[in-house]
């Protein structure tokens, strides 16, 4: 069964205080991307994920933190990229919780 793992937003803000071999991933809709979002990160919305690998996302042995608004979009999408056989994927909740930095 394809599996995907969840930490806690504060794990994840320890995690990206140093830079690594990771992609940081919105899964919201472009415009509340266009909002605001966690520094790094790259936007694919979860509605889009449907039945092919996104082309932001070439190397399924990525490390993939996963996030959206509220928790619910990142755990959907988690688990598509889980079955379409991404084997790093990090799934860490919504930006509503995160207390750092926002960039526009």
């Amino acid at each position: 069964m394809a599996q995907y793992t969840s930490i806690s937003m504060d794990e994840a803000k320890e995690i990206f205080k140093t830079p690594g071999d990771y992609i940081i991933l919105d899964v919201r809709r472009a415009d509340e991307f266009a909002d605001g979002h966690i520094p790094g990160a790259i936007n694919v919305a979860n509605e889009s994920i449907v039945d092919k690998e996104p082309v932001e996302l070439p190397d399924k042995q990525q490390t993939i933190y996963v996030y959206c608004r509220s928790g619910n979009r990142s755990k959907q999408a988690s688990e598509k990229l889980a079955k379409m056989g991404y084997t790093n994927i990090i799934e860490f909740g919504g930006i509503l919780d995160w207390k750092g930095n926002i960039e526009k």
